[in-house]
């Protein structure tokens, strides 16, 4: 198997692993997976809003999933690690989960979007977008975008700043599509940094710069000199007075 096929194939199993654990941790609230492959074992580190009820009693959760893991995939020595999410409104996959939960129980998808995009953007999002495909109101299929803020669209800045979320649920009309998109705020440092601990005190004469006496000249010196030009109309005056 050469380099190309040996990527493509590492990545479908990691799409597999990441659609099983947010079937089998939907209630934990997953928000993602990070693998790491090393020669000693898979090390994976997931995020969810519960951790709680990933672990188990006793870590019997932990103990479940690793052997599933195991024998589903043939993970050698997988390590699990649980990390709680701070803010989970900003986390895409998680705000999708919340949108296909709401939809089967009924909510309607309009109420449940414009619920998300505020929700998202009270968290302190930069920008939110929300766009929800299928069969929604009729046999025909059509989509309905949802949106507030700032949401980069292409280029070096979309790619750092904006992340995406895409879940499916099953209702009475079909298969319905909900693609999130949630621009974060700290995701690049700002080019500059504005400094306000100035001195209260501080006067504007303090700041201006002191002039030397040295290099002043004799006219600065003696503010009463007279000029060339007036010197030499003393000089004609008196000429003409004599």
């Amino acid at each position: 198997m050469n380099a190309i096929k040996n990527v493509l194939n590492n990545n479908f199993k990691n799409m597999e692993l990441d659609e099983f654990l947010r079937e089998e941790l939907k209630d934990a609230g997953y928000g993602g997976v990070d693998i790491q492959k090393s020669p000693l074992g898979t090390r994976l580190t997931l995020y969810v809003t519960r951790p709680g009820l990933v672990i188990g009693r006793k870590g019997s959760g932990i103990k479940d999933l690793t052997s599933k893991l195991e024998i589903k995939y043939g993970l050698t020595n997988p390590q699990i690690s649980v990390i709680e999410l701070e803010v989970p409104e900003l986390n895409p996959k998680i705000m999708c989960n919340r949108i296909a939960q709401l939809i089967e129980r009924g909510t309607a998808f309009r109420r449940a979007a414009l619920w998300t995009v505020n929700t998202i953007k009270n968290a302190g999002a930069l920008g939110v977008e929300v766009t929800i495909s299928g069969k929604l109101r009729s046999e025909r299929a059509h989509f309905e975008k949802h949106s507030a803020g700032v949401i980069p669209k292409s280029g070096n800045m979309a790619d750092r700043v904006v992340k995406e979320g895409i879940t499916h649920v099953l209702t009475k009309m079909g298969i319905m599509g909900i693609q999130l998109k949630i621009a974060i705020k700290g995701s690049v440092p700002p080019e500059f940094e504005l400094i306000t601990n100035f001195k209260e005190n501080s006067s504007f004469e303090e700041t201006m710069p002191t002039k030397d006496t040295n290099d002043l000249s004799e006219s600065e010196n003696l503010p009463n000199s007279k000029s060339g030009e007036d010197l030499e109309k003393v000089a004609i005056k008196e000429e003409v007075n004599q």
